[in-house]
């Protein structure tokens, strides 16, 4: 029987592993990192002085490049690729008579991923976990494991399209909300009588304009609990990270599932595979720069650096940039996922694609670990260095913890089957100790 199940069910040899689809998921993890550190590093409140300062000097810059390269590109490609391994782990798997059937371990792999999302919230104290978010979406992904990739493209596509209405539906309801309270505005002005929707509407966008101004007693309490000791921190963290869990799912799946079809889809046509002609790969990475670029300046041009008058912002334009966020997220990560491939098989720097395929291999554990990291870094009950940096340095601590993943990654998966969080994932998801070493 334990024959059966090694040869049925359990997981994936290292001989077995798809390399380009570790490499990807290596350059995502790590990508992932530059726009997390922002919530592990500085106040919320650190964008304030950026879009309503000067346009030049270091912090500027760093925001620019960031946001327009790689915000949420990094997290779409990593869920592109959750999509493809989603599909990848039951594609030979079989069933096994008097064994747990490959839906049984399918979502016994996601519910444990789930906890283990509870973990990097609630005891790592990251309020920006995405693994129970994943964990959750990934249990409506088995229904359409058998799809074509066309039809799972057209779902994708769907996904986008709810996104964009549940966006647009939004504005229309905010730019109302401005509309309101400038009739009310203007009927104080002509000293007539408010109606209680009317001193609503005022009270309502006072909040918005007083929000889009730094809050100096919030921020100087911010600062003083994240640099205090584990038992503060997790008591502030509480209601934060329990309405941020909660609230995402109901406000925000269609960008995860419409990635995360898109990745289905993509892994059927080869492209994670390294199965595409090189002028294939060419041509989506040009594609995708030549649309995601562009349009990622506009949204942070207008959008992004319009957050120091949103009155006037929301006056403007019938509908926010926003909207129109996936036509830079999806590009752009299939660019940046195309310009891998095209340097993965150029074979130029094959000690640069070893070490991310070494990181990708161990993405689980190198996500956690870069909670762990950050958090022993920047909060009180460890090093201590919340808001002691400006934002460009922050960057500085990102790359330091790339050199040691890169470095630790490598020499770790040259004597171990898995990372240590892999094989504690693996090892519960089949219920039996996996082995560890090579």
């Amino acid at each position: 029987m334990d024959q059966q199940l090694t040869a049925g069910t359990a997981p994936v040899a290292s001989a077995d592993r798809i390399k380009s689809i570790d490499t990807i998921r290596g350059v995502a993890l790590l990508g992932i990192l530059m726009m997390n550190i922002p919530g592990f590093g500085i106040n919320p409140n650190f964008w304030y002085p950026l879009v309503n300062g000067p346009r030049h000097g270091s912090d500027y810059y760093t925001f620019a490049t960031v946001f327009v390269l790689f915000e949420g590109t990094m997290r779409g490609l990593f869920s592109m690729l959750f999509g493809a391994g989603m599909v990848l782990f039951m594609l030979n798997k079989k069933e096994i008579p008097g064994m747990p059937t490959v839906a049984e371990y399918y979502y016994r792999r996601l519910l444990w991923l789930v906890l283990f999302g509870l973990f990097n919230c609630f005891v790592l104290l990251w309020g920006g976990d995405i693994l129970f978010f994943y964990g959750l979406a990934g249990m409506v992904l088995f229904a359409f494991r058998k799809l074509k990739p066309k039809h799972l493209l057209m779902i994708a596509l769907f996904c986008v399209a709810a996104a964009m209405v549940k966006r647009q539906w939004g504005w229309n309801e905010f730019r109302e909300k401005r509309k309101d309270y400038v009739e009310a505005v203007q009927a104080k002005k002509e000293k007539k009588e408010l109606t209680a929707e009317q001193q609503g509407a005022i009270a309502f966008w006072t909040d918005i304009e007083k929000n889009q101004k730094p809050d100096t007693a919030k921020t100087n309490e911010n600062i003083r609990k994240m640099q205090s000791d584990y038992a503060t921190i997790f008591t502030y963290f509480i209601p934060q990270n329990a309405g941020v869990e909660v609230m995402y799912m109901y406000h925000y799946p269609w960008d995860l599932f419409c990635m995360m079809f898109l990745g289905m889809a993509m892994f059927g046509w080869g492209f994670f595979s390294n199965k595409l002609k090189t002028s294939t790969y060419a041509m989506w990475m040009f594609i995708g720069y030549g649309i995601g670029i562009p349009v990622a300046w506009l949204i942070f041009d207008k959008y992004w650096m319009g957050f120091g008058n949103t009155g006037l912002y929301t006056d403007r334009w019938r509908s926010s940039h926003d909207v129109f966020a996936e036509f830079r997220r999806i590009p752009l990560a299939i660019g940046h996922a195309s310009l891998v491939m095209l340097i993965f098989r150029s074979k130029l720097v094959p000690w640069l694609m070893k070490a991310l395929a070494n990181v990708g291999q161990m993405a689980f554990t190198n996500y956690l670990m870069q909670s762990i990291i950050c958090t022993l870094f920047f909060y009180g009950y460890g090093l201590g260095y919340y808001n002691k940096l400006r934002f460009h340095q922050l960057y500085y601590v990102v790359g330091a913890v790339w050199l040691f993943q890169l470095i630790f990654s490598s020499i770790w998966m040259k004597y171990f089957r898995f990372g240590p969080f892999e094989w504690v994932w693996r090892s519960l998801t089949y219920w039996k100790r996996q082995p560890m070493k090579k």
